[in-house]
């Protein structure tokens, strides 16, 4: 058998199942794994924690499973970023505002994969409340790339990613709010679902952009998803806008053989701003796809140009709503030394909070101000419905839509940092899922000829998500297992 961080999370249930391998000794591997990088004179710094606990929760799983009271994800290892709640466990959303924040419950995903017997490991590492692409604002420093540790990961989830490709964990789970699951999993060269929007119930998660935001899944394997999705889905009565959906029964994965498919490639993302190298992947990936009998066509979407910039007005705007709850007094950073209500106010957000997010802040509260609300922040939400629309129409006549998830390879640590519009721009082929809120799947296809990963996305209907592993499944068995 291979070594047990070498193995998927599908593979550990089978060795589970199979009594071949314990719960204790598949957390002790990633431990240990977790341990050795600790030393590592550059350590990823994935994890912001390894929970103790961890270790007596498999003790407790193989007894169920010695007792023949196994759950259908009894003693399988999952990874948490820090902005997922975790009853009892810290959760600080890489901020001081929250340092030593503990959480009074869990969220809705994690409360249903734990009751199936999931355990979580550790909670990763972010950029500050998922404000980032490049998982380098965090209180708790910036995490590394497992494929060249000089380089970003990605993010906001980058934590997350950086465990599952450091085989530090066989999956986690992240959050999206404009591509901070599918950006890091492209960057470090594994899988990562951005679900479409009320699939996975957003309960018991910290809150930036109410109608962006979606739990997102990261692993090596289009399986991991679906077992996952299979047991995490379905209406939440604490989130309205949960979907009622049923996905029993879709694990193991059918792999789906695309002959017949109709693929849209937009134009606006083979164009000028995207890596030669990655549209050189994209061609390859759509060859792919005709050879196995689907048709790929070239189409035009003028729109896709307005995203960035609508998205950096809605999400903003949706953030600094969402962090007026932060103010020194309920809960988080308090500044003790406040003169009066005024000051407390001031003084608690201006240390608690890092530049990254008082700049979106500033941006949030300039567009939704008195004057300013109809020139910019209403007219956004009309682009963005006038965005949906046109997906929609994509949609009768096409299967699929087939697009890069970054316009750029992974780039060094420190590179954006001091040029905001730089970094904003990663998320120019990403964003657009998200205020149309409909599913997308990076899918790892080959590095650059550094070595460096490249991901391409599948993006499909609402709640088309199966049918995105299906085909995905049929990819890593046929070119992604190659690589």
């Amino acid at each position: 058998m291979a070594n047990i961080t070498d193995l998927s999370l599908s593979q550990i249930k089978k060795e589970l199942d199979g009594n071949k391998l314990s719960g204790k000794e598949v957390v002790l591997a990633f431990k240990q794994a977790y341990e050795a990088d600790q030393a590592h004179k550059t350590p990823l710094n994935g994890y912001i924690e390894f929970f103790d606990d961890a270790e007596k929760l498999a003790e407790a799983s193989d007894a169920r499973r010695k007792n023949n009271e196994a759950r259908g994800l009894e003693g399988l290892p999952l990874a948490i970023k820090d902005n997922i709640l975790i009853q009892g466990k810290i959760a600080t959303c890489g901020s001081s505002i929250l340092k030593d924040f503990r959480a009074p419950y869990s969220s809705t995903v994690v409360e249903r994969l734990k009751n199936q017997g999931i355990i979580p490991v550790g909670r990763t590492n972010m950029d500050e409340f998922g404000m980032g692409s490049s998982c380098e604002y965090s209180i708790y420093g910036p995490t590394r790339n497992p494929m060249d540790r000089n380089k970003t990961p990605g993010g906001s989830s980058g934590g997350s990613a950086s465990v599952v490709a450091g085989k530090q964990a066989p999956a986690a789970l992240g959050t999206e709010t404009g591509g901070s699951v599918r950006l890091p999993a492209a960057f470090c060269g594994i899988y990562g679902l951005k679900p479409s929007y009320g699939t996975l119930s957003r309960y018991g998660v910290v809150a930036y952009g109410s109608s962006l935001d979606q739990i997102g899944i990261l692993s090596r394997d289009p399986d991991d998803m679906a077992l996952l999705l299979e047991h995490g889905v379905g209406t939440d009565p604490h989130d309205e806008t949960s979907a009622a959906l049923d996905f029993s029964g879709v694990y193991p994965l059918k792999p789906k053989n695309p002959k017949g498919l109709k693929i849209a490639l937009p134009e606006e993302f083979m164009g000028e701003g995207i890596d030669e190298v990655i549209k050189n992947k994209v061609t390859a990936f759509a060859s792919w796809f005709e050879k196995q009998g689907a048709t790929v066509e070239s189409i035009k979407l003028p729109i896709l140009k307005s995203t960035v910039a609508i998205y950096y007005i809605i999400a903003p705007a949706e953030a600094s709503s969402n962090l007026t709850r932060y103010d020194g007094i309920r809960y988080g950073f308090r500044d003790e030394k406040a003169s009066s209500l005024e000051d407390l106010y001031i003084k608690s957000r201006s240390q608690g909070f890092g530049d990254e997010v008082k700049r979106r802040i500033f941006i949030g509260n300039y567009v939704l101000s008195s004057g300013y609300y109809d020139a910019y922040y209403k007219k956004a939400m009309q682009v963005r419905s006038i965005l949906k629309q046109e997906i929609a129409k994509v949609y009768e006549n096409y299967d699929l839509i087939l697009s890069p998830t970054s316009p750029c390879l992974p780039f060094n640590l420190g590179a954006k940092l001091d040029d905001p519009l730089a970094m904003y721009l990663t998320d120019i082929c990403t964003t657009f899922v998200n205020l149309a809120q409909i599913p997308s799947l990076s899918v790892p296809c080959g590095t650059s000829e550094e070595g460096l990963p490249i991901g391409i996305q599948l993006i499909g209907k609402q709640f088309s998500e199966i049918n995105l592993l299906s085909i995905a499944k049929t990819w890593h068995q046929e070119e992604g297992l190659k690589q």
